[in-house]
């Protein structure tokens, strides 16, 4: 095994451990925590593949609650607001030094996690739209 492949082995097990950790961390804190954890397992799986029978149920699920995530008006506006509130609340704890853990460093990561929320609903709602359609077309 050459140099190349070992290092690209090692940086792809990195990444993916690294997806795979803030995924379940993001399955109790506010984040996209399954599709982390997929994303995670795909990239694992692709070097252990003993790792491949996770992926179907984990993105059976994954794909599930994105869908439920867009479900109603209702959903939709609760996952606006929250990724309203955590771009708020970014900029505050980016701004008001006196808080808890005040400063740029959790303000960004509370605007980046609202960055990827609405990323992700988006794609949710792409995704649904596209299946109702194929559904009502077909």
């Amino acid at each position: 095994m050459g140099i190349g492949k070992q290092a690209k082995r090692i940086l792809i097990t990195v990444a993916g451990v690294v997806l795979l950790v803030v995924g379940v961390l993001l399955l109790v804190l506010p984040g996209p925590g399954l599709l982390l954890v997929l994303a995670g397992l795909l990239l694992l799986a692709s070097e252990f593949p003993a790792l491949e029978r996770y992926v179907d149920p984990v993105r059976d699920r994954a794909m599930k609650a994105a869908e439920d995530s867009v479900s109603s008006p209702l959903r939709i506006a609760g996952s606006v607001l929250a990724g309203l509130a955590l771009l708020a609340a970014g900029i505050v704890w980016g701004t008001v030094k006196s808080l808890p853990f005040g400063g740029w460093s959790t303000g960004s990561s509370l605007i980046l996690s609202s960055v990827i929320l609405f990323a992700l609903l988006i794609w949710s709602y792409r995704r649904v739209k596209t299946r109702r359609e194929a559904a009502h077309s077909g």
